[in-house]
């Protein structure tokens, strides 16, 4: 689950709090809305996000915590500072 590159972006724009799925958009721009739809639900179904709905508004978060841990890691041994796209 972890290893696709709009899936990573996905979690480093979720990890400071929920995101409405046009939030997580802008953090993830080089995909289609239904891509993204596509990842947010494969995402969900096995229990890593979870979302709430309030209206036409769906909001996402992390449900796994185990996810930041492996995020955080990945950020201090791969990610430049002044680089960092989350």
């Amino acid at each position: 689950m972890l290893a696709n590159e709009n899936r990573l972006l996905i979690f480093c724009c979720l990890m400071p709090g929920p995101m409405t799925v046009s939030g997580i958009a802008k953090c993830v721009p080089k995909i289609t809305l239904s891509a993204l739809s596509q990842h947010l639900t494969l995402l969900k179904a096995h229990g890593i996000l979870d979302c709430s709905k309030s209206g036409q508004n769906v909001t996402y978060f992390i449900a796994d915590h185990r996810v930041e841990e492996i995020i955080n890691v990945l950020k201090k041994h791969y990610c430049e500072i002044s680089s960092d796209p989350c």
